[in-house]
């Protein structure tokens, strides 16, 4: 079975899937332990990891590369992040080829034009192409998958823009006419309304992708209740966690002068080996070293 047929089968028996972020394949694997359906191989996450802007600065073999190494070790349909398509339709025959050929089960592409700015960030540029333009995009991703599982979602970023709801409906069902299988609508608004707005009003067949980060009152509860929404993705969470984590045992045992005062609180060494698989090492070596 198909990563992508995977994932279709996990929308079908569940109603909804699940995407958490990672930005790596131990951030997959603790995002496949903790029950997610899903991977969402982040580009915001991966620009952070690597400590530069979200801007279109990381370049697709990078992007490719972590998301062949996620699906390799999560175990779990990986949804691959690959913004505007890295150029126009030509560039896209190219990635999508290639992300399906890495193991992922869906790509999500974004009608900005490229270099994108992410789109959290307060008053960023946020310029998007024409339709049809983005429709072609869509034809190309369609024409290069070899598997029809394959999962292409169109993103729109009417909302981030600032075009209001009728041009993210309007061009929503022009990515839906296109061939999209799904549609991720995306709002940097503080509560849920703008989206439920959107949602309430959809009137396609393809179903809804949302990424909640700057509304979280958006809990899965809620969303079960909109009933057109195929799935979610908890967008950044990965990187914020590790983040955190990481200035406060850095902050501490600066303060502390020493390591012992932080043991308690972080990942044993023998956790990191049972996920490094250390322990299959182990059998290994007894078995077959002589």
């Amino acid at each position: 079975m198909g990563a992508g047929t995977t994932f279709r089968q996990v929308l079908a028996d569940k109603g909804l899937v699940e995407a958490m972020a990672a930005h790596s394949p131990l951030s997959a694997m603790l995002a496949a332990e903790a029950g997610f359906d899903a991977i969402w191989a982040s580009g915001f996450e991966l620009s952070a990891m690597y400590g530069v802007p979200d801007v279109s600065i990381v370049s697709m073999t990078q992007h490719l590369d972590m998301t062949r190494a996620m699906a390799d070790r999560a175990g779990i349909p990986v949804v691959a992040d690959i913004d505007t398509g890295f150029g126009n339709a030509i560039n896209v025959l190219h990635a999508v080829e290639q992300y399906e050929r890495a193991g992922a089960a869906a790509i999500v592409m974004e009608d900005k034009s490229f270099p994108k700015v992410t789109s959290l960030i307060a008053d960023g540029r946020q310029d998007l192409v024409r339709i049809e333009e983005f429709q072609g995009k869509i034809d190309a991703a369609r024409g290069a998958r070899r598997d029809r599982d394959f999962v292409i979602v169109a993103r729109t970023e009417s909302l981030i823009a600032g075009l209001g709801q009728d041009e993210a409906l309007k061009r929503a069902r022009a990515y839906e006419a296109a061939g999209a299988d799904m549609i991720l609508v995306h709002s940097k608004q503080k509560t849920p309304d703008e989206i439920e707005a959107f949602v309430q009003a959809w009137d396609g067949k393809a179903p809804i992708a949302l990424v909640p980060t700057a509304y979280p009152q958006m809990t899965v509860a809620r969303v079960r209740e909109l009933k057109k929404i195929g799935l979610l993705i908890w967008g950044n969470h990965a990187v914020r966690a590790s983040v955190g984590a990481m200035r406060r045992t850095f902050a501490r045992i600066r303060r502390d002068g020493g390591i012992h005062g932080v043991e308690a609180e972080i990942a044993t060494v023998e956790d990191v080996f049972e996920l490094q698989g250390m322990g299959k090492v182990k059998d290994n070596e007894k078995r077959f070293l002589r």
